[in-house]
């Protein structure tokens, strides 16, 4: 196919430029959901689902980290010694006492 650009005004081949563009883009969104509907189908073939083979996460579960230091003021307040230091260990140790002393 073959258009004449010589007698299109800058506006005109703009315009055609972000015609283009949004053609593109829909065109690949069909063609993926084309080939993820042809994946699913192969993989039901076998009795299987995409998530089954490609071995997506089912949802990561971690553990709470285990507290490490303890407010000597309030035994409810721990901290596991990761991510920020808590103000009342900041204080603590402002006021002279040692992580050792903290420590659960």
């Amino acid at each position: 196919m073959k258009v004449d650009l010589k007698g299109l005004s800058k506006k005109d081949l703009e315009k055609l430029a972000a015609d283009v563009s949004k053609a593109i883009e829909k065109q690949e969104k069909d063609l993926r959901a084309d080939a993820l509907a042809a994946a699913e189908k192969a993989a039901a073939k076998f009795g299987y689902s995409l998530n089954d083979l490609m071995g997506a996460p089912k949802g990561r579960k971690t553990a709470k980290a285990k507290a490490k230091y303890k407010n000597p003021d309030d035994k409810t307040q721990t901290w596991s010694g990761r991510g920020r230091q808590p103000a009342w260990f900041k204080a603590a140790i402002e006021s002279g006492k040692s992580p050792e002393e903290l420590s659960v």
